[in-house]
């Protein structure tokens, strides 16, 4: 079994680096093959290339790697903040480059005016958000424009049924016994997507 954990953070002390840490090891104890990307650390690229105009194929071999470890996850587990409702623009060139015709979906007649299949054959994905936002203000005021991406936009028209999203914060202020609780939320919401 295969999984692809993504942390889309600036900073490896931020809790979505724990998140993610946290996932990875719930899925390494249960004797998954882990493709763990920081793209920060990795100095991912997220800019769409004027060489990758028709993005079927890069000459990024980090992108090629990317685009294969997806396309053979059984899990996928996405880790960012909110950023202004969005996930990090390198995020966002991310899920660009790398969930592109042939890899996250593709058309059964070959032509963009078909309806679009998704080809992931991951059986599930999670997205653990961060925020500083109150949730009821965050709700009231902005919505849940992240639930609509990754669910909707994303991991639907990819193909992926089975889908959590958990937003965690705010963590601005949150105590050391808050965040080692939400760790352990995360943690288990892994092992229910995995059992």
């Amino acid at each position: 079994m295969h999984a692809t954990i993504i942390v889309g953070h600036p900073s490896t002390s931020s809790f979505s680096h724990a998140l993610a840490a946290a996932a990875q090891q719930v899925l390494v104890e249960r004797g998954y093959i882990v493709h763990y990307h920081d793209l920060y650390a990795e100095r991912f690229e997220p800019v769409l290339l004027g060489s990758e105009s028709a993005n079927v194929l890069s000459d990024d071999p980090l992108v090629e790697q990317h685009c294969a470890e997806i396309a053979a996850a059984d899990l996928i587990v996405i880790c960012h903040p909110n950023w202004w409702g969005q996930p990090p623009a390198i995020l966002k060139g991310w899920i660009d480059r790398v969930l592109r015709p042939g890899v996250g979906y593709d058309y059964r007649d070959g032509s963009p005016a078909d309806v679009p299949v998704g080809l992931l054959r991951a059986r599930a994905a999670l997205v653990f958000n961060t925020s500083n936002t109150p949730a009821d203000r965050k709700l009231a005021v902005f919505g849940d424009p992240l639930e609509t991406i990754w669910r909707n936009c994303v991991f639907g028209f990819c193909g992926v049924r089975r889908f959590a999203r958990r937003v965690f914060g705010p963590v601005f202020g949150s105590t050391p016994e808050v965040r080692s609780h939400w760790l352990v939320e995360a943690a288990d919401l892994v092992k229910q997507h995995i059992d």
